[in-house]
């Protein structure tokens, strides 16, 4: 599906008060679309492309999403200022409101080819990255990274690390408030193992407050995002909207003051039916939307089995919109199971 390119297009202001985050695997055009019927106002960011992806490989694959998910980021993995900057000037023609270069995924196949965390180690390439990247495109160009790296424990690195960035130009930086071990531990437990740190983000702020600072990592209600708020720009929520995505649907109101309707669970699904339908009739497989879903009821009577029987049909070959009209029976009595 080929969307919004306009590469003359005025980038529109971007807020990151909220911010759904970049997951490899998970945060794939069909789950923002989903969640852009949620709410209209979070930041939505794709799962982390590589440059050589983009340069190599299959461009529109990549890049191609849905017109409803703006406001919408890219989210960049590399190292190469060049190559970076190429890629960025991709994301503003495709229409993207913002580039994110990634500095802190753990993960052991990235560092070799010197993305991610690994990268809070070398502040003066990031900053070389950052540059030419800013210099290519007129869209914002931000860093999202870790508080630290393996022994890189002092508060010192961290302000060292953006300083150094800020230094460009750079206005916004999105981290995740615990280090990383780069050996050690799996890219799982690293989002769960090393202790959280917020105060350290805090004490960021204090010491840049001209810089946006977001913050990501162990949030899990919006009254906790609320809390974070009174002190940083911005709350950035990952795994608990992608298994309570129903969280979402107070955003706009909550954190945005929005005074329009919250939108029911089964107004949502409606209009992800519709959505499902026209990817169906172009050939896309059921799994790969309803695996995105599947937390839509949880706690709500029936959810278990709401759950269970997507998981258990929406696999096989040839499976349509039935399968989700079955699993809805089992939540919403009004609907005829199939």
């Amino acid at each position: 599906m080929t969307q919004n390119h306009r590469p003359n297009a005025t980038p529109a202001p971007v807020s990151r008060r909220f911010c759904a985050a970049p997951m490899m695997d998970w945060s794939d055009r069909h789950c923002r679309t989903f969640w852009r019927l949620l709410s209209r106002e979070t930041l939505l960011y794709t799962e982390m492309v590589t440059t050589g992806a983009l340069i190599h490989g299959d461009r529109a694959r990549h890049l191609d999403y849905n017109a409803v998910e703006h406001p919408l980021a890219l989210q960049l993995g590399g190292s190469n200022p060049a190559e970076l900057a190429e890629c960025a000037r991709m994301a503003e023609d495709w229409g993207y409101d913002e580039v994110n270069l990634n500095c802190g995924c753990p993960s052991d196949r990235v560092q070799n080819n010197k993305i991610g965390a690994c990268l809070m180690t070398e502040p003066a390439l990031v900053a070389e990255c950052i540059d030419a990247m800013q210099q290519a495109v007129s869209i914002p160009v931000t860093v999202k990274h870790r508080i630290g790296v393996d022994d890189m424990d002092a508060y010192e690195g961290l302000s060292q690390f953006v300083g150094t960035i800020a230094a460009t130009g750079c206005r916004t930086f999105i981290v995740h408030a615990r280090k990383a071990w780069l050996k050690g531990l799996s890219p799982k437990e690293n989002r769960t193992v090393p202790p959280l740190d917020y105060d350290r983000v805090r004490q960021l702020k204090r010491e840049y407050p001209d810089l946006e600072i977001i913050i990501n990592g162990g949030i899990n209600t919006l009254e906790q995002a609320e809390t974070l708020l009174e002190d940083l720009d911005g709350v950035m929520i990952g795994r608990e909207i992608y298994t309570n995505p129903y969280l979402l649907a107070r955003v706009d109101q909550q954190l945005f003051g929005a005074t329009r309707p919250v939108p029911s669970r089964a107004e949502v699904l409606d209009a992800f039916r519709d959505y499902m339908g026209t990817e169906l009739a172009q050939g896309v497989s059921l799994k790969y939307m309803t695996r995105h879903i599947l937390g839509l009821y949880q706690g709500q009577p029936g959810g278990r089995q709401f759950r269970r029987i997507i998981s258990e049909r929406a696999f096989k070959p040839g499976a349509g919109l039935e399968v989700l009209d079955a699993a809805r029976a089992r939540v919403e009595p009004d609907i005829i199971a199939v």
